[in-house]
């Protein structure tokens, strides 16, 4: 069990695929990576996840793979977990191609000293919603029950992988897919049944979507359970149940509708030891990461003080 201060608490790198002059990210200047790295050390980050729209670290030269190592250790950052977004293992024309893709990612991610790889069904963004403000305003992907008992066991295939290097995979919870509900989240991850695979427990996924939805505490009861590693963000959220509109947009962690600091305690009480990573769309996203890394932390060192977990 960590102490409060000791928590991995990971910054998403949501600089983009691009540096500001438009050369690819893996392809800029070391200094424009220790640009960003600096940002996020700055504000006071000791980790960070790096998904799979940054710098592509299992793409990288062996002396650019390098050059990357000695910024994290010089700037005194570690790598939580690495997280995968549209790259579904189950995708109707790629998805033995994101197979082999994730395999990769997992050995790369022990090098570089993530203790977990998070996956979702999520796929490419329809048309509509690359136009949307926010892409959850319009329909997406949607999972094909027909496809459960491959999605199984694909996952576990992963997981034997991550075992064997003392890794766990994370199964994060997205709307229309096999992880769209907490029913359907826990659902599949007794069928994949295997110790080194936990859920994310992405509530922000569905708080955010303009639809009726249940309370968030009610969804979250039935996940956290077997939650081992989050990504954890907030919305305000509106609803008019006489013409049926809904509203909703980012915020930080304290004023959206989940209350974040029922729900934290909540999931130390239920044995939740894994990682955190802030997730903000919109406005200074790494200024309300930190900020929420910072509240993170406040609940934590209350919570730890004052009841052993």
């Amino acid at each position: 069990m960590y102490t409060a201060d000791e928590w991995p608490i990971a910054c998403k790198m949501n600089f983009g695929s691009k540096a500001e002059d438009g050369t690819p990210i893996n392809d800029a200047p070391v200094a424009v990576w220790n640009d960003q790295l600096e940002q996020v050390a700055e504000l006071g980050f000791k980790y960070f996840d790096p998904m799979d729209d940054w710098i592509q670290i299992w793409d990288l030269s062996a002396e650019r793979y390098k050059e990357f190592k000695q910024l994290l250790v010089g700037l005194d950052l570690r790598c939580a977990a690495v997280s995968i977004g549209r790259r579904s293992i189950i995708d109707a024309n790629r998805g033995l191609e994101n197979l082999a893709f994730v395999h990769r990612v997992i050995d790369q991610a022990c090098d570089i000293g993530a203790k977990f790889v998070n996956i979702g069904f999520q796929q490419d963004l329809y048309p509509a919603q690359k136009e949307a403000l926010w892409f959850w305003l319009a329909n997406g992907h949607q999972d094909d029950r027909r496809n459960w008992d491959t999605a199984v066991e694909r996952v576990r295939d992963l997981a034997d992988h991550a075992q064997q290097l003392d890794m766990e995979v994370s199964l994060e919870m997205y709307e229309d897919t096999f992880l769209g509900t907490p029913e359907s989240a826990v659902e599949f991850y007794n069928a994949v049944d295997h110790p080194a695979v936990g859920i994310n427990p992405d509530i922000g996924n569905l708080i955010r979507l303009h639809r009726p939805m249940p309370d968030s505490a009610e969804m979250y009861e039935q996940v956290l359970p077997y939650a081992n590693y989050w990504h954890i963000k907030n919305y305000i959220r509106d609803e008019d149940p006489q013409s049926g509109s809904y509203m909703s947009a980012p915020v930080p962690l304290k004023y959206g509708v989940i209350n974040y600091r029922q729900v934290i305690r909540r999931a130390l009480a239920l044995g939740y030891q894994g990682p955190f990573m802030t997730e903000h769309y919109g406005s200074d996203w790494l200024g309300v990461g930190a900020e929420n890394a910072t509240y993170i932390r406040g609940i934590l060192r209350s919570a730890l003080r004052r009841k052993k977990y």
